[in-house]
């Protein structure tokens, strides 16, 4: 397995390998491109496995500072080998050394693995908010 870490600008390869990983864990969705688009201190952290993207990790600067851990999963083949957490550390690595101080991420109830790597991250529960959509979300964050 490789890590690699993109800032700004995702290959073409890399971003057709997150959609692969996105349409397999969230029901044959795809990620719309456009919401990529204008995020300060986009990052993209990829775990390959033999050239192919096993899981990823997207994240963002939100205006108040904080960066936002907002989007990831791993391909239901490479699950329960460590990948989700190896993208997580490698995110926050990455943060510390751009100088944030916490990482505030958000989960949902019925996605409950997520919900259990966060909080053995380190993550702590600040908040909990319904989304535009109806959806209740927790909100979590964690001091770097």
């Amino acid at each position: 397995m490789e890590t690699q870490l993109f800032q700004q600008e995702i290959p073409k390869a890399i971003i057709d390998g997150i959609q692969q990983v996105h349409r397999a864990i969230f029901d044959g969705t795809i990620l719309k491109e456009e919401k990529l688009q204008h995020k300060v201190n986009l990052l993209a952290v990829v775990v390959l496995e033999e050239g192919i993207v096993a899981g990823f990790k997207l994240g963002y600067e939100q205006p108040d500072g904080v960066f936002y851990s907002w989007l990831g999963g791993v391909h239901p083949q490479y699950q329960q080998r460590g990948i989700a957490m190896k993208c997580m550390t490698a995110q926050h690595e990455w943060c510390k050394q751009q100088g944030y101080s916490r990482v505030r991420t958000y989960g949902r109830n019925e996605r409950k693995a997520m919900l259990i790597v966060n909080i053995k991250a380190g993550f702590e529960i600040t908040s909990t908010f319904i989304d535009a959509k109806g959806r209740h979300k927790v909100v979590f964050e964690k001091a770097l």
